[in-house]
């Protein structure tokens, strides 16, 4: 039942018996309209918001019991009740109930009995209706919460949030969160089947309690989405901790019951997703700014070269993973060295720097790749038993462009030069393995030639081979921009997806 007087149809043939039963609901406070036959009654049930349908047995055109049963098919929450002057004994009694009417009332009909079956029936119906919204709502809100939770970042978090309010409300919704930066971001969903959009927001959140707030605003405060004409918006608050701004989900009034139980658990869900979203960025950042610390700071000048490195970290879902990279300059001879500790965790980047650490004090010592190999495998099997790793190891003299190579199960460095691209394969076994090793690798990399090193991030992809991935490299390296550094980043945005779900490390060395 909408606010307000309850609308009952009245459906009789004799304009007598309905203007009696007009008379007497219209006494007790209720709209009336009249149907003098089942086809005009489906009409108005179907055109016009009727809360209860008062209607006689027997009709010109159809019988009553089946226009209840037409209703109760198209409209299960509208309440029925039969008259009848004639059918009044115990089989029609039963027939009208069990074909769906509500109450089944024989004349003589007494205005008192009337009134008080039509409010019980509403009644039943008006809880009935409350108990379905409720659950409807909070099984929307739990499909909303499941996706919060599953989201990404923040901005997906509030997306979902909001179109999932969307959905709960059947309206416009809009949520407004602090990121892990301090900016608001608003998100804002036009109805329940309308995409959520993110903006960002200013909303002074000062003075906000701990807990959970509910108050009613006015639209223009809220100019997210165009709210309904004519209505407020409900706000409601969320704040965990004193040291977090609240959060805000806005909905119009007119969607809301009493003490708006779902209103209240959605912004408290939404508060406590974001606020695991906002813990993970935390130590995600402090993550990588430690894995970001454990690799060089700086490339070395190196006369006749040019170097480029690109490292990017895994999409904040992500944990970070043991990519690194090495370039230096010893005795003449630069060291390359790019490699990969299996996993993803702060752990396989502690790895990662115990092996960086460990190929560069071989490499002071003056051996060559390949016994460089020889040694961090001998250390990993002792001191880490559990880890494998993957490297390729390089010393390249500038003047001459003597490279001297090994790998231990890396992908394989690629040389583009004039447009001719060649992978070079040394296939060995990965670190952490006791296997014989084959012997370095000797070339020269002619002038103007450039060597490429990178990470399985760069080409792996779920849905396709590595050798799909090798081939793509290989298409987009055939052209090497004069700038390295714009070279490496065209590389990732070429062939990096969107969301990285593992690190990438690319190096470039272009001899002159």
């Amino acid at each position: 039942m909408s606010g307000g007087a309850a609308t009952v149809l009245v459906v009789d043939d004799s304009r007598t018996k309905r203007y009696l039963l007009v008379s007497w609901l219209t006494r007790a406070g209720f709209k009336t309209i009249e149907a003098e036959n089942g086809a005009e009654a489906l009409a108005l049930v179907e055109n016009d918001h009727i809360d209860l349908v008062v209607l006689d047995v027997r009709l010109p055109d159809m019988s009553g019991f089946e226009v209840c049963e037409r209703i109760k098919e198209a409209h299960p929450v509208t309440p029925v009740i039969h008259v009848s002057a004639h059918a009044v004994d115990v089989g029609d009694r039963a027939q009208g109930l069990t074909r769906g009417a509500d109450a089944y009332l024989a004349e003589p009909i007494e205005p008192e009995e009337l009134v008080a079956t039509a409010h019980a029936v509403l009644r039943y119906y008006q809880a009935r209706r409350r108990a379905e919204l409720l659950a409807e709502r909070l099984a929307a809100l739990a499909d909303a919460t499941v996706q919060m939770h599953a989201a990404a970042n923040v901005v997906r978090l509030l997306e979902a949030a909001a179109a999932g309010a969307a959905r709960i409300f059947r309206s416009p919704a809009a949520v407004i969160a602090e990121t892990f930066d301090g900016d608001y971001l608003a998100a804002a969903a036009a109805g329940p089947d309308a995409p959520a959009r993110v903006t960002p927001w200013t909303v002074d959140g000062t003075g906000a309690p701990i807990g959970a707030t509910v108050r009613v605003d006015e639209p223009g405060n809220w100019r997210l989405v165009d709210w309904p004409e004519g209505d407020t918006v409900t706000v409601a608050a969320a704040r965990l901790r004193e040291d977090r701004a609240p959060l805000y989900v806005v909905v119009p009034t007119a969607t809301q019951t009493v003490r708006t139980p779902v209103l209240v658990q959605l912004a408290q869900a939404v508060a406590s997703a974001v606020e695991a979203q906002r813990s993970f960025d935390q130590e995600h950042r402090i993550a990588v700014t430690l894995q970001r610390s454990l690799l060089p700071r700086r490339l070395p000048e190196v006369a006749g070269l040019d170097l480029a490195v690109r490292y990017e970290p895994a999409s904040a879902q992500t944990e970070v993973g043991g990519d690194f990279y090495e370039l230096v300059m010893l005795d003449g001879r630069l060291l390359v060295a790019v490699g990969d500790v299996a996993g993803h965790s702060l752990h396989a980047a502690t790895v990662m720097a115990e092996l960086r650490h460990a190929v560069r004090a071989y490499a002071v010592e003056g051996h060559q790749p390949g016994v460089i190999l020889d040694r961090v495998n001998e250390l990993m099997r002792t001191l880490l038993p559990n880890e494998q790793a993957t490297l390729c190891l390089l010393l390249l003299h500038p003047g001459s462009g003597l490279v001297r190579l090994a790998s231990a199960g890396h992908l394989p460095a690629l040389i583009s030069r004039d447009g001719r691209v060649e992978f070079v394969q040394h296939a060995a076994p990965l670190l952490g393995v006791r296997a014989p090793r084959p012997p370095d690798l000797e070339f020269v990399l002619p002038a103007g030639a450039t060597l490429v090193l990178y990470t399985d991030g760069l080409i792996e992809r779920r849905d396709t081979t590595i050798d799909d991935g090798l081939a793509a490299l290989s298409a987009v390296a055939t052209r090497v921009d004069d700038d390295l550094d714009q070279f490496c980043q065209r590389l990732l945005v070429e062939l990096a997806p969107p969301e990285i779900h593992d690190d990438v490390a690319v190096v470039a060395v272009r001899r002159r």
